[in-house]
């Protein structure tokens, strides 16, 4: 069994968001370790809750809509 540190996972996810893909966090522990690194970067990212994880969406201020 591979055993992966909450605290890379975090860390592989907080940097696709900043490449601006969406990430997907299913623990607790990993949704609020990203939650606190989201918070401390001023990272704009939009937070999906489903009963089963949680998605987290960079917003792209870069984009207008018509």
């Amino acid at each position: 069994m591979w055993v992966i540190s909450r605290r890379k996972q975090k860390d592989e996810k907080i940097a696709r968001l900043k490449q601006g893909d969406s990430a997907y966090a299913e623990s607790q522990e990993l949704i609020r370790l990203m939650k606190r690194d989201i918070e401390k970067e001023h990272l704009q990212v939009i937070y999906e809750e489903t009963t089963s994880g949680c998605w987290f969406i960079p917003v792209d201020n870069n984009k207008r809509t018509s």
